[in-house]
């Protein structure tokens, strides 16, 4: 399974390339005038820690120094992970020439916009999680 996914046309929508490896998924989000990787997240479904019968995820994030996408990759790989129940790896990397404050909440927004459209594409639903 492949699929590609964009959040809309604003100035601060992001992309997806979704890509099954086997029983895992690989995931790139991308956006913004100069797409590129600046972090990668790799996370696992676990057991929650509050509720056993409720299925979260872990993950271990690695940044390029100067760049801030680890929040989104972190972010992508656990909600995936733990919604899919699944492997998920995450490489992240979007640039907007002097993004102010309002922009950046804009951007996570819209990573979570594009978190959910990514499980309902995969499962047809949006799986509750604990994270």
């Amino acid at each position: 399974m492949e699929i590609r996914i964009k959040t809309g046309d604003n100035v601060y929508s992001l992309e997806a390339f979704v890509k099954n490896i086997g029983n895992d998924l690989l995931v790139s989000i991308f956006g913004g005038q100069r797409p590129h990787i600046g972090a990668v997240a790799v996370a696992l479904p676990r057991p929650s820690l509050k509720d056993p019968k409720v299925r979260s995820a872990t993950a271990s994030v690695f940044c390029y120094p100067g760049h801030k996408e680890d929040v989104i990759a972190k972010e992508a790989a656990e909600r995936l992970s733990a919604a899919l129940d699944t492997n998920v790896t995450v490489t992240a990397g979007a640039h907007w020439d002097n993004i102010d404050q309002s922009g950046i909440r804009t951007v996570l927004k819209s990573n979570r916009q594009l978190i959910a459209m990514i499980i309902k594409r995969i499962s047809g639903s949006f799986p509750e999680s604990t994270l």
